[in-house]
């Protein structure tokens, strides 16, 4: 069995890569795929806890639901912002964000 520590490992890397996506692009819809990706990140956390855990036996997976939950919510939103920036501008970096103020 794969130690504990490997998951959590392999969970900060992608967090951390889609933080510094986050932070480093311009693109509206590479920000959304670094955040999906540090959400992806955070599942990958709460099951490896879940299976791992001897009281919380299949808890880490109803989370990974609310999560999921979460995540189509933020793209629905993220894409209806991206749609309203490229029909305004037709561009789709963060910067001309502040134009769309009504």
């Amino acid at each position: 069995m794969t130690p504990l520590q490997h998951y959590l490992i392999l969970a900060t890397v992608l967090f951390f890569i889609g933080g510094w996506g986050v932070l480093a692009r311009r693109n509206i819809i590479l920000i959304i795929m670094c955040i999906e990706l540090m959400l992806n990140a955070i599942n990958i956390a709460l099951v490896a806890f879940s299976n791992y855990s001897p009281h919380g036996a299949g808890l880490g997976e109803v989370f990974v639901f609310f999560v999921f939950a979460l995540a189509a919510a933020e793209v629905a939103i993220g894409l209806a912002v991206a749609i309203a920036q490229y029909r305004l501008r037709e561009k789709l970096g963060v910067d001309e964000l502040h134009d769309m103020r009504g």
